[in-house]
């Protein structure tokens, strides 16, 4: 059984990604990332019931249970796993292992970073976006009625641990949502990797496992690039992973958590940004229209919900990512290349959203 291991290199060191099929049960390549202390793997009933046997057998642990869905990523079910953790008197050298998804993910990388100021933090990803985004490069947090993920800390995993084959179980609906932030990937810097996903919309939306591997370890790399050049997102490198998701966030907090998954946001914010891009820096038309059309073949939302156009806008403003009074977005010169840019005169944002209608 082969794997890859790719290296998020960081100033104070190194973790490793582990990526392949049958990871869970591979304790001979993630128990050594294991601390001394005692284990506690914060987890859903879902995804515990699917995953947890193949890998709780590796290793001695106490299970978490945290309610399912982005509607609870937020204060009181961080209480839970904190509260949890501090039952089992679990000490610094404990690890926390996160068997789930991104909003497992967030939350569990979170009471990692809070409790006892830190302990370690192993991310098991079982969605196709937490494998490809969320579990890596230390963001972890919950939401607020003011934004989402208004509250974290950046605070890194000791490794992070991609089985492919979870993704088997997905819900076909969180399957396609997690495709939106691979194909971010290819227009923030890979044109050539754009082309790919064009030519093999089939096996990806089949699953064929040769497809998956490439994307998951594809995106990967790409990630794992930006967060050793900008761990904690201080300069403009690391904000171009947030392309469409100014948009994305403003969708997700109006309509409700959990009534638009993530991806699904981010691939209309994608769309969005495409437009902008018109406007503010010249991108081609006829690249908006490429995006279009791959984000329908992946059966992927591409036009704003019914939703007010005040509204939205205010929900962006309230976005972290906004400073000084200005929208930060990032927007696209062409496919495979991007930047940031700040905008003072809402006038083209508001434009973009009726245009989308």
């Amino acid at each position: 059984m082969t794997y890859t291991r790719i290296d998020v290199s960081l100033a104070k060191g190194a973790y490793p990604v582990f990526c392949g099929s049958g990871l869970l049960a591979r304790g001979d390549i993630w128990k050594p990332f294991v601390g001394t202390g005692q284990v506690a793997v914060i987890s859903n009933n879902r995804v515990l019931s699917l995953h947890g046997d193949g890998m709780t057998q590796q290793v001695k642990a106490k299970t978490v249970i945290l309610p399912d869905g982005e509607e609870h990523k937020n204060f009181k079910t961080l209480e839970i796993a904190l509260d949890e953790l501090a039952a089992m008197e679990m000490r610094r050298d404990g690890t926390v292992i996160a068997l789930g998804g991104g909003v497992i993910g967030d939350t569990a990388g979170f009471a990692a970073a809070s409790y006892m100021r830190g302990v370690r933090l192993l991310h098991m990803p079982t969605t196709l976006l937490a494998q490809v985004d969320a579990a890596i490069g230390g963001k972890t947090g919950v939401n607020r009625p003011h934004g989402k993920n208004m509250v974290g800390a950046f605070y890194q995993p000791v490794a992070v641990v991609c089985d492919t084959s979870t993704l088997a179980t997905l819900p076909s609906r969180e399957y396609v949502a997690g495709l939106a932030e691979i194909v971010k990937y290819a227009l923030l810097g890979d044109a050539p990797f754009f082309v790919w996903l064009e030519d093999n919309v089939v096996a990806l939306l089949a699953q064929e496992p040769t497809a998956v591997r490439h994307v998951v370890e594809t995106s990967v790399r790409a990630k794992a690039v930006i967060v050793a050049a900008d761990e904690h997102e201080i300069g403009d490198l690391r904000v171009l992973l947030n392309l469409g998701h100014t948009f994305a966030h403003g969708i997700e907090n109006v309509a409700g958590y959990g009534a638009w998954l993530h991806g699904e946001a981010v691939a209309v914010g994608m769309v969005a940004a495409a437009r902008l891009s018109e406007k503010m820096c010249g991108f081609v038309a006829a690249d908006t229209a490429r995006i279009i059309a791959l984000l329908r073949r992946l059966q992927l939302p591409y036009a704003f919900p019914n939703i007010d156009t005040d509204t939205l806008l205010c929900a962006m403003r309230a976005d972290k990512k906004h400073a000084a009074n200005k929208l930060h977005f990032v927007v696209m010169e062409a496919v495979g290349r991007a930047r940031t840019i700040e905008i003072d005169d809402e006038t083209p944002v508001r434009q973009t959203i009726e245009e989308m209608r």
